[in-house]
């Protein structure tokens, strides 16, 4: 009996050992990748791709075979699959109670801290300023539309693009599929893109013309695009649950939700299923924002667009999804026709002017209209 605990214990200690060995180097290589990630940092501010976005699940203390097993089930492979999720998600996945999925999705938080992807509960506002300054943007194909979002389409959050149908939300899409895979002097940042398509009009076609008309390789730009169709709510959440496998393996640095909102108003018809509804709405739409974040990958959603019989005055048209869609979106920008052109304005965002740009829609997507156009709108808008 001495014998086969000795012979146990002397195997624990081997796996204890190769753990600390496996941990020790991994935070070694972590710190260079993480520093040699961008030529033009330091390792401190920058959210590139590193050795955190492949660290397993089994690298959490308390995390065993058997809770493996089924968080990979669930799809949820490493640390930051697991940051991502709920503790509701969790505890689903692997059948206990909330507190204990609770602590494991807080170890998971601890982790990334440690290895530096993700901030400490408490920090300076120059920290945070420093962070902000290194996010990268993805350009419009505008550059009247790129000043209206400070620069274009900034990842680790989610901006919503919200209008009547034939306003232009599926063209914008299509147009930073083919501007997302540009390198970073072009306004690209040199990635692909993941495509959740709800409403069946995602057309490869256009993609083609945009991709021809800016000089791109069309076989090239079609190759980065990764297109996933949902069939229903249940299905777009699945889809959503899934993402970080299509980040790690291809390079996802946009995903796109055109739209967030069809499936569950096709759905949930009635005042009756009104509160299901917005809560299936709101889990999905903070399940984007934490993908957004943790995986550092910019998100674009349209919506759909209903009229308000109470509006006398103005403008009646206002976002579907209520209240729980615009707390989540991160910027808010409102489409409308006006002839041939199209009007973007900021309506909701932490920092930007609530104003109006104006941009075309012609062969290469997204584009500005004519400079006397231009100048002529700007002088409206003043007077």
């Amino acid at each position: 009996m001495s014998g086969r605990f000795q012979a146990s214990a002397d195997s624990k200690r081997v796996n204890t050992n190769k753990n600390l060995n496996r941990e020790r180097q991994f935070k070694l290589m972590s710190k260079k990748e993480v520093a040699g990630s961008d030529p033009n940092s330091d390792g401190s501010s920058s959210r590139g791709p590193n050795l955190a976005m492949y660290l397993e699940v089994e690298e959490l203390e308390g995390i065993g075979p058997v809770m493996k097993t089924k968080l990979n089930t669930a799809g949820i492979v490493t640390v930051m699959d697991l940051a991502s999720k709920s503790p509701n998600e969790i505890a689903d996945a692997v059948g206990s109670d909330l507190q204990r999925a609770a602590e494991i999705c807080e170890k998971a938080r601890e982790k990334l801290v440690e290895l530096k992807y993700l901030g400490e509960n408490f920090v300076s506002a120059t920290e945070i300023y420093k962070r902000r300054m290194a996010i990268e943007r993805i350009s419009t194909g505008s550059k009247n539309l790129d000043d209206l979002l400070s620069g274009g389409i900034e990842s680790q959050a989610v901006t919503e693009f919200y209008g009547e149908f034939g306003s232009g939300k599926t063209q914008i899409c299509h147009t930073l599929c083919v501007m997302v895979q540009q390198p970073k002097e072009l306004g690209g940042l040199h990635g692909k893109v993941v495509y959740i398509d709800t409403e069946n009009t995602f057309r490869p076609e256009r993609i083609v013309g945009i991709a021809e008309a800016r000089e791109c390789d069309p076989d090239a730009i079609l190759d980065g695009i990764i297109v996933a169709k949902a069939y229903n709510s249940a299905h777009q959440e699945l889809i959503l649950s899934e993402l970080g496998k299509q980040v790690r393996d291809h390079g996802v640095r946009l995903v796109i939700v055109d739209s967030a909102v069809a499936h569950y108003r096709a759905e949930f018809l009635g005042r009756g299923t009104l509160s299901e509804r917005q809560q299936r709405l709101n889990k999905f739409m903070h399940a984007l924002v934490r993908a957004a974040e943790i995986y550092n990958v910019a998100v674009v959603a349209t919506n759909q667009v209903q009229a308000s019989p109470d509006t006398f005055f103005g403008d009646p048209t206002k976002a579907t999804g209520g209240h729980v869609v615009a707390h989540t979106s991160t910027y808010r920008v409102y489409i409308r026709k006006t002839g041939k052109n199209r009007v973007a304005r900021m309506v909701d965002s932490p920092y930007h002017a609530e104003r109006e740009v104006l941009f075309v829609l012609n062969e290469k997507g997204v584009d500005d209209p004519p400079e006397e156009v231009n100048s002529s709108f700007s002088k409206r808008k003043q007077s």
